[in-house]
């Protein structure tokens, strides 16, 4: 007779190196989200008072060599120059998914891709059908599809969540596939017209890029130089600029060989991240999102489709989407839930999903051009639609809080003092005799406290006191 299929672990515990490696980038990137956060709330301050026509001319300030098709405002230095290293950084991470993490096992892989395709799918058609019921445009299709991995730390962060290091690691696979699946629709969707010889150049670059890594050449000299000519090409090219900087990611070397601690890829990564967490991407939403959000713009966002659209995909869709197909996975490759854990925190997490802010706002600006009310429209149901999954997930994540500090402390937890938590210790015999070491001291301690105050005691009482005879002289 043949044995059962054994069911994996869905959201079970990482391993170490895993849980170290998403500790460190997410605090980089709970840092970075606050600064996202300031960075919008100021574009709508000047957006929305006197300041506006200063902000106005800020945004629209051009300068660059027109000769290489790079005389380009202030706002579009943002959007493609800067968001250029925040996937790069995303083409990194996505490697390293592959070759190192949650996505080297395809039958691991499987349940997070499944729910993040989902999460992508889900909004997008949702977006569809409000538009198609209500005439609106369709061109903006794409914009509910996307998870703000930043924005979503820096709401925890805000309210004070101690979320588990597997949901953690679960959202963060959720926004990797998210941006994997962002520049793919902007590089199919949103090239227009493509100018081959550029972009044959760009590709070169990326060859000579690719080539020079896997002979050890070192120095940022070689390599930030170079990455600028494949940027500059690929812009020249009409495909979008950001391109070139996933692809440069995804070239870098993100395994270890002997001798190393970390990969080039892991050590670049940890250069960027800060540069792309805390510059880049808060520069962006700085001349992003400087929107009007007066009570006729915000009643806009609810009455015409286009903006609607967003707002239910944003906050329904990626809701139903990636729960749903979390759970549809679960069920069809026999993958159980870790057991301390519910589908209520799975359902939280995919509310959580529905902020979308960078890349969200990047699709509106590329979906419509030409026709700056709807990216106005949109870019505020973006807003909107972020805030409102911001709360709907802090109220849902709030009602079980207790239980994710009580897991929060028990991954932490350190009794030995080895810098390594004890849960990550529990199968090795060291482990067991170094804590039987600790009780002994303890217990050894306690003894000799209990014998001094119990000598101190006897000390002071007078023989009286004590049951003896009292002397005469």
């Amino acid at each position: 007779m043949t044995s059962p299929r054994r069911s994996s672990v869905f959201l079970g515990r990482l391993s170490l190196p895993e849980r170290n490696f998403v500790a460190d980038a997410l605090r980089t990137e709970t840092v970075g989200g606050v600064l996202l956060l300031l960075a919008a709330v100021t574009a709508l301050v000047f957006a929305n008072t006197p300041l506006s026509g200063f902000y106005e001319d800020v945004s629209t300030f051009r300068f660059g060599p027109g000769a290489l098709h790079l005389n380009l405002s202030v706002a579009s230095w943002a959007t493609d120059g800067l968001l250029t290293i925040f996937f790069f950084v995303a083409g990194i991470e996505l490697k390293r998914e592959l070759v190192a993490g949650e996505l080297r096992n395809p039958k691991a892989a499987a349940l997070p891709v499944i729910a993040a395709v989902c999460g992508m799918a889900v909004p997008a058609l949702l977006s569809v059908a409000v538009n198609a019921a209500g005439g609106g445009d369709q061109s903006g299709w794409a914009v509910p599809t996307a998870t703000d991995i930043a924005f979503a730390l820096a709401v925890l962060a805000v309210i004070g969540t101690s979320l588990p290091a597997s949901l953690r690691a679960f959202l963060l696979t959720l926004a990797v596939v998210d941006d994997l699946g962002a520049i793919l629709i902007i590089a199919v969707f949103f090239t227009s017209q493509i100018h081959f010889a550029a972009l044959g150049l760009s590709i070169a670059g990326l060859v000579l890029f690719w080539f020079l890594h896997r002979k050890g050449v070192h120095g940022w000299y070689v390599y930030v130089p170079l990455g600028l000519v494949i940027w500059a090409l690929m812009h020249a090219s009409g495909v979008h600029a950001t391109v070139a900087g996933v692809a440069m990611g995804l070239l870098l070397r993100c395994t270890r060989r002997d001798g190393e601690d970390r990969s080039p890829g892991e050590r670049i990564e940890h250069l960027v991240r800060p540069l792309s967490a805390g510059v880049a991407v808060p520069l962006f939403a700085l001349f992003a999102a400087g929107v009007s959000v007066s009570g006729g713009a915000v009643a806009t966002v609810f009455t015409r489709p286009e903006p609607l659209g967003v707002v239910v995909g944003l906050v329904v869709g990626k809701m139903v989407g990636v729960f749903g197909g979390s759970w549809l996975a679960a069920r069809f490759t026999r993958a159980e839930l870790n057991k301390e854990l519910a589908w209520a925190d799975v359902f939280a997490v995919a509310t959580l999903a529905g902020i979308g802010f960078t890349v969200s706002l990047l699709i509106t600006e590329l979906a419509f051009p030409g026709k700056p009310a709807l990216v106005e429209e949109d870019k505020a149901a973006v807003l909107i639609a972020s805030l409102l999954a911001a709360v709907l997930a802090c109220i849902l994540l709030k009602r079980r809080d207790n239980i994710y500090r009580r897991l929060w402390e028990e991954e932490n937890r350190d009794e030995d003092e080895d810098g390594i938590p004890d849960i990550y210790e529990e199968d090795d015999p060291e482990y067991h005799l170094r804590m039987a070491a600790r009780l002994e001291a303890k217990a050894a301690e306690h003894r000799r406290i209990a014998e001094a105050a119990a000598d101190g005691s006897g000390k002071g009482r007078s023989p009286a006191s004590s049951g003896g005879q009292p002397t005469g002289e």
